[in-house]
């Protein structure tokens, strides 16, 4: 066996003994993508010669041949004294396969710590039809394998699942660790939450013998301690005294060693998130039946023009949404633009076009008026009329209809949504060539890196400072917008803190054109990013992480001859929530 390879391994010392496996591993090779590989040991007594174990070799490999010819994989039979020690050198060193025993193995089951790898053990006998899954959850180092089969299990078969939730106490108050909590909650398989105290093992047979689930997905004990069963007492006694099939995972001690386990488990969700809310522009191009959607929906679309000296590319931008949107297909229900002030002919351009044109220091001007664009985002909220309002940057050179479309439709079409952020390639012009992908150098450099480590929710979003968004205002005007650079990260971090993951969607609009701005313009961007993030974060550890020394920056200034440091004053002030102004919520009706 070539121990380079990633594989699901099945090992038996029957074929009544694989067999009984085999339901369970080819879910599992599903879940992993892995091949799957029937392992045969043929045992023979210790004084006796290993050519005693031929006749039964020649027929266990017909019967493993005979399995795997129906659904595809390999077999493998080896004769052996010591069947424990012979799959022990087959395994060897890889880490990325799965290894599939059943517990009332002819081996002993005791050395499984010797075993290099991830492995899954199998108790009783899987049921044709299930419906009920029960998974213990308690955060430990397992916890990522045995959520991700669980998912699997009740998609495969179109079970749910109740979650058994027995955390230690000190957990509990990790904040990571509740916001791990609430996606669990929202994964549309998981039906039933229930919190335990005290003795897992008791806890767990009680809900088994309340609800009856067919399976029980459960973590083994990574480290025994002495005199500990060699899956941890836990799930021995449930093994032991529960009817129900039962699958105990055990991921090997040296893949999540250097792992947090909230962090590992994390990961699960927002693959799982990555996959189900990641869409394409392609997916919503007939426009005709977003409109059927909307209309039955009763929904009004709004899309707000944010403007700043954009008199090279406004006119084709408002020619090009007002024809699809507005003349071909009644999808959307205004086009507004919100200008900060321009000293070009924007404003001149967009007025002779017949879009309406509002200064955002114009509105609320008993608020005051901050430079920026979170804060025309934000004062938009008080002049755009729709259920859903959409912004899109006014600087973009190969304007399409897919950038408004790409960002409106999964919010049509998924009501569970309430954000959606648009996501691009973004060429990069440099010494007269164009690089396919270099644009978004804050986005790579600054934000990803800061939402991966801060934000690991947050880690799935491909470009979290897209300009180009839509959402639901019942969501908008619940949270602040920062006035400046970052907005967008601001929005992201609030949205998941109140709404969570499940309700932020992101779709692909392909290639987005527009200028590309100076390393010193975008130094001052990053700036900004890393106060707003750094904000939240002490905010969520109710610590104080910026103070106002805090807002200023000490940038390189070049000059053909000679350089110097030259001193900035960057903060994002912040907006209350939108619905928190009186005038809005007269002008909105809400009580």
């Amino acid at each position: 066996m070539a121990r380079e390879k990633s594989r699901v391994i099945v090992a038996g010392t029957s074929y009544a003994e694989i067999i009984s496996l085999l339901t369970f591993a080819r879910v599992l090779a599903k879940i992993q993508k892995r091949e799957l590989l029937l392992l045969g040991l043929v045992t023979v007594p210790e004084l006796e010669s290993l050519s005693m174990g031929a006749r039964p070799a020649q027929k266990l490999r017909q019967e493993l041949e005979a399995l795997i010819g129906q659904k595809g994989g390999d077999s493998l039979v080896r004769v052996t004294h010591c069947p424990w020690e012979e799959l022990q050198r087959l395994v060897g060193k890889t880490k990325n396969s799965l290894l599939v025993l059943r517990r009332n193995a002819s081996f002993p089951i005791h050395a499984l710590q010797a075993i290099s790898c991830d492995v899954a053990i199998v108790n009783g006998t899987l049921a044709s039809k299930i419906k009920k899954i029960l998974l213990p959850i308690r955060g430990g180092p397992s916890a990522a394998m045995t959520l991700r089969i669980a998912l699997a299990f009740a998609q495969t078969y179109g079970a749910k699942i109740a979650i058994l939730h027995a955390a230690p106490q000190e957990q509990l108050a990790e904040k990571q660790y509740q916001r791990f909590l609430a996606h669990l909650q929202n994964l549309p398989e998981v039906a039933r939450w229930i919190d335990a105290h005290g003795d897992p093992a008791r806890a767990i047979l009680r809900v088994t013998r309340v609800l009856k689930p067919q399976l029980i997905i459960m973590g083994a004990i990574v480290r025994p301690q002495p005199g500990d069963p060699p899956i941890g007492p836990t799930a021995t006694r449930v093994a032991n005294e529960s009817d129900a099939a039962a699958l105990i995972i055990r991921a090997h001690p040296q893949v999540v060693a250097q792992l947090s386990p909230v962090d590992y488990t994390i990961s699960v969700v927002v693959d799982k998130w990555f996959a189900e809310n990641t869409f394409h522009a392609h997916e919503f191009k007939n426009i005709k039946r977003l409109v059927e959607m909307k209309e039955r929906q009763g929904l009004t679309l709004s899309l707000g023009l944010p403007t700043l000296n954009e008199e090279k590319t406004i006119g084709k931008v408002i020619r090009t949404v007002r024809t699809a949107f507005m003349q071909r297909f009644p999808l959307l229900d205004e086009i507004v633009v919100i200008d900060s002030n321009s000293t070009d002919r924007t404003v001149e351009i967009a007025q002779n076009l017949g879009v309406p044109v509002f200064r955002h220091p114009e509105i609320l001007p008993h608020l005051g008026s901050f430079v920026g664009k979170g804060e025309a985002l934000w004062k938009s909220l008080y002049v755009l009329k729709g259920d859903v309002i959409a912004w899109i940057d006014t600087d973009i050179v190969n304007i399409h209809p897919r950038f408004v479309y790409g960002i409106l439709g999964p919010l049509i079409r998924e009501p569970r949504l309430l954000y959606v952020k648009g996501f691009y390639q973004r060429p990069l012009r440099l010494n007269g060539t164009n690089e396919a992908r270099g644009g978004g150098r804050v986005t790579e450099l600054m934000a990803r890196p800061l939402l991966n480590l801060f934000y690991p929710e947050l880690s799935g979003l491909v470009q979290p400072l897209a300009g180009e968004y839509a959402g639901r205002r019942k969501a908008f005007e619940r949270i602040p917008f920062f006035t400046g650079y970052g907005v967008e990260t601001g929005l992201l971090i609030d949205l998941l803190n109140r709404f969570g993951l499940h309700s932020i969607g992101q779709v692909d609009l392909e290639e987005r054109v527009h200028r590309n701005q100076s390393l010193f313009a975008l130094s001052k961007m990053a700036f900004a990013i890393l106060q707003v993030v750094m904000q939240r974060v002490g905010a969520n550890h109710h610590v104080e992480l910026l103070n106002a020394l805090n807002a200023s920056m000490k940038l390189i200034h070049y000059s053909e001859e000679e350089f110097r440091l030259q001193v900035a004053e960057i903060r994002d002030q912040q907006r209350p929530p939108m619905i928190s102004i009186p005038e809005y919520r007269t002008r909105s009706k809400v009580q």
